[in-house]
C-alpha cells in the first residue's frame, strides 16, 4: 500500500500551500528529484557546492520546508539539501511500500547517494527532527559509510509515543490559531512561523500514511553508531523521558554526546530555533575540522 491524499481536492489545496509557503524559501535553491526504489525524491539543495554537504530531515507531516527558518544561516557556508521523506506528503512520490525500518533506511541511503554523486564529497552529515531525527539514526545504527555525522532534535526511538503525545499536539495545534502578541506571550519563538506552517499541517492531515512503526533503538544499535552524534532533547518532551535518555545514552558510546535543554518540549525546533540551526553548524564544524587535520 502507498501513501495517498484522501481525495484529488485535498491533494490540490496541500500543493497550493506549499507552493506558497515555498515562497519563503530565504536563499536559490535547485530542486532536485533523486531516484530511489521506492520512488523519486524531492530534495531542495541551496548553498555553496564545495561546502559540506547536509542533509535535512524533517518531523513527520512536516515536509522539507519546515526547514525554511534555519536555512538562511545554514547555507551560508554549506551545501544544503531539505528532503521532502517518501510516504509523506510533499513533492516525492511513493512508488513502492515502504514496509520495514530496513526499507526506511534502504531509502534514505539512497538519497545520501543520490545527494553526494558527482559532488567531490564522499560522505553528508544528517540533521533530523522527530521522525526525521529517527530516520537519521535507523540508517546510521545499520551503516555510516556515507555519514560524517548525525544531530537529531527531539529525534523519536526513544520512547513509547502515546497519549501525552497527542493531547500536547492538540494543544500545541490550537495555540496555532491565537492571534500572534498572544502566541508571543505563551511560547517561545517566532508566531509567524507557526502561522506561516500551520496551514501546511492542517492540509497535510488528510493524507493516509502506511508506514512501518519507529522502533525503539536498542543498546545494540546506537552503540554500532561511530560517527559523531549529538542528541538533543526537551526536558519537557512528551515522547521520552529526557533525563532518562541523557542517563542511558551518556554512558553508551564516545561518539554520542547528549544535551537536555531546560523547559523545552517536543516543539523544541520551533521554541528555540537558533539553538537548532546552532547545534548543526557546531556539529559540522567540528566534526568537519577533524576530519581535516
Amino acid at each position: 500500500m502507498l501513501g495517498e491524499f484522501i481525495d484529488k481536492n485535498a491533494e490540490e489545496r496541500f500543493f497550493a500551500t506549499y507552493d506558497a509557503i515555498l515562497r519563503k524559501w530565504p536563499v536559490p535553491a535547485e530542486e532536485l528529484d533523486i531516484e530511489t526504489r521506492f520512488g523519486p525524491t524531492r530534495v531542495r539543495s541551496c548553498g555553496p557546492e564545495e561546502g559540506p554537504p547536509i542533509v535535512l530531515l524533517s518531523g513527520g507531516m512536516g515536509t522539507s520546508l519546515s526547514w525554511y527558518p534555519h536555512i538562511a544561516e545554514l547555507a551560508v557556508r554549506h551545501r544544503i539539501h531539505a528532503v521532502d521523506s517518501i510516504g509523506e506528503p510533499g513533492r516525492s512520490i511513493q512508488a513502492a511500500p515502504i514496509e520495514s525500518t530496513e526499507d526506511c533506511a534502504d531509502w534514505l541511503a539512497e538519497v545520501v547517494d543520490g545527494v553526494l554523486a558527482g559532488t567531490g564529497h564522499e560522505k553528508a552529515y544528517l540533521a533530523g527532527v522527530s521522525r526525521g531525527g529517527w530516520l537519521a539514526l535507523n540508517l546510521a545504527s545499520r551503516t555510516t559509510d556515507r555519514i560524517a555525522g548525525v544531530v537529531t532534535v527531539e529525534a523519536a526511538g526513544f520512547g513509547v509515543i502515546g497519549r501525552s503525545f497527542i493531547w500536547w499536539s492538540l494543544r500545541e495545534i490550537f495555540r496555532w490559531f491565537l492571534p500572534k502578541w498572544f502566541l508571543r506571550l505563551m511560547s517561545s519563538g517566532d508566531p509567524d512561523v507557526r502561522h506561516t506552517v500551520r496551514p501546511l499541517l492542517l492540509a497535510a492531515l488528510k493524507y493516509k500514511q502506511r508506514l512501518p512503526e519507529m522502533h525503539l533503538f536498542g543498546d545494540d544499535e546506537l552503540s554500532s553508531i561511530d560517527v559523531p552524534t549529538r542528541i538533543v532533547v526537551g526536558e519537557r518532551s512528551v515522547i521520552h523521558d529526557a533525563p532518562a535518555v541523557a542517563a542511558r545514552l551518556g554512558s553508551l558510546s564516545p561518539h554520542i554526546r547528549v544535551e537536555v535543554v531546560p523547559k523545552a518540549t517536543h516543539g523544541l525546533s520551533l521554541e528555540k530555533p537558533g539553538l537548532v540551526t546552532a547545534r548543526i553548524l557546531e556539529s559540522v564544524r567540528e566534526h568537519h575540522a577533524d576530519a581535516t587535520e
